[in-house]
């Protein structure tokens, strides 16, 4: 009987040590499975990257920085490019448009790769089990490092320069150097400014002022405005000064005239000449037109005479007549145009 009891009571054990070992067992695949999405629907999605940069098969996918599936498979297509197969849970199938990309990332800053989804336009129909995302270059985390180093050589060299600057102006070299140690230095400098800051209150003033005199000239009534917009006064204008310019060219003429015929007068060659220059023959001249009036004279008292003659009384009259008759003639035709 003890022996029965003893064998029942080790059957217990190893019993209970079974169940518990199969709970345990059963608990962690249930675990893992819910991590992995084992029991949940997917769908299929393809991704082509020319670099995976150490992507892993049960890597986990994100969109919109939730997780949303694992890498499935990994399968190289080429030299240069692998294809990323991707579970996708079904219930974020309408989430991720056609038009969606892909590109690879890490989760945190040196984190395990994982596979990044994100844009996507509304209008664009979404996803179904095998389509194929558009991709995005990965960076690389050693060009990185790179551009990093680069760019601390470059603030290296920066801080060395500007350490030798920092030197040469606590010394007082270079003309930056002299207006933070020398007085006199700054001293000017603030004179200029004023200078210059008067020179500004100088051309505000000479600004308002030429405002002032164009609005002037823009007024209604004034010479200048009326000189802009009336085009017949300009045009006025435009026809006085042409007849100015011809007056002047007839002055001109007039002046070259003038001296052609002072010319002459001066030359003793010719008759007017002679006339003012020589004496004698002036006098001459003048001894010809008394005897001219002398003789008309005795010609006009001769015509009267005959006049009174009874032998050409007769001729005298009716020549007077004809005369009288063509006087009234002209008369009648100039009051005749007159009237008209």
């Amino acid at each position: 009987m003890h022996m029965k009891a003893e064998q029942s009571r080790r059957a217990i054990i190893v019993g209970l040590f079974i169940f518990f070992g199969i709970a345990i067992l059963l608990g962690g695949i249930l675990v893992l499975g819910g991590q992995r999405k084992t029991f949940q629907k997917t769908i299929a999605l393809n991704a082509v990257f020319n670099d995976v940069g150490g992507l892993q098969k049960g890597n986990n996918i994100w969109f919109s920085g939730v997780k949303v599936g694992t890498v499935k498979k990994l399968k190289l297509l080429s030299q240069t490019q692998v294809e990323v197969e991707m579970r996708i849970e079904k219930h974020s199938e309408d989430f991720i448009r056609k038009d969606s990309k892909a590109k690879i990332g890490s989760d945190g800053l040196i984190g395990n790769r994982i596979v990044i989804i994100y844009g996507g336009t509304q209008n664009t129909p979404a996803v179904r089990s095998g389509d194929t995302l558009q991709t995005e270059m990965p960076i690389n985390s050693a060009q990185m490092m790179n551009t990093l180093q680069e760019s601390n050589k470059n603030l290296s060299a920066i801080t060395t320069d500007f350490k030798v600057v920092s030197k040469r102006l606590a010394n007082g070299e270079g003309t930056v150097g002299k207006l933070l140690t020398d007085d006199s230095m700054a001293r000017q400098l603030a004179a200029t400014a004023a200078t210059l800051q008067m020179a500004s209150t100088n051309i505000q003033l000479l600004t308002a002022n030429l405002a002032d005199y164009t609005s002037k000239l823009q007024k209604q009534g004034a010479l200048t405005n009326e000189l802009v917009n009336d085009t017949i006064l300009f045009s006025r204008l435009k026809s006085a000064s042409l007849q100015i310019q011809e007056a002047s060219r007839n002055a001109k003429e007039l002046t070259d005239n003038l001296n052609d015929v002072s010319q002459k007068l001066k030359d003793s060659s010719n008759l007017a000449g002679v006339v003012l220059h020589d004496q004698g023959t002036a006098d001459n001249l003048r001894t010809t037109v008394e005897n001219l009036k002398a003789g008309t004279k005795k010609f006009d008292e001769d015509m009267e005479a005959l006049q009174h003659n009874f032998l050409f009384r007769g001729f005298f009259r009716k020549r007077a007549r004809q005369q009288q008759a063509q006087q009234k003639q002209q008369q009648q035709v100039v009051q005749a145009e007159q009237r008209k």
